[in-house]
């Protein structure tokens, strides 16, 4: 599926819409473009809700996934979408990464 096509399945909350969002973020560290489709979606409220586990939600995965990719326009989008978070949620993110700015986050995905 294309990048378009994928971002397409999030937006629309398709039952597959988590398995769409990890495709497009095993793309970011090659694609400009998946980066940018998963910062976008990364402020969907759909995705701020659902929760992967605890506190983690889609949309922080996605922010971590474009933390992880290690790229310029990946860590840029990731900066923009953090900062689109509720002050509260980006404390906890930051809590949950264990680092004081989100620029000092490198988290790695396995």
């Amino acid at each position: 599926m294309s990048n378009a096509e994928l971002a397409r399945l999030v937006e629309s909350e398709h039952p597959y819409r988590g398995k769409a969002l990890f495709e497009l973020s095993d793309r970011i560290p090659h694609d400009d473009d998946a980066a940018t489709k998963v910062a976008m979606l990364s402020r969907l409220t759909s995705l701020r809700r659902a929760r992967l586990f605890d506190r983690v939600s889609l949309a922080w995965s996605a922010i971590i996934a474009l933390l992880a990719a290690e790229t310029v326009h990946a860590r840029e989008s990731a900066y923009e979408a953090f900062r689109a978070l509720e002050p509260e949620e980006q404390r906890d993110m930051l809590d949950y990464l264990e680092v004081t700015a989100i620029e000092e986050a490198h988290p790695r995905i396995a």
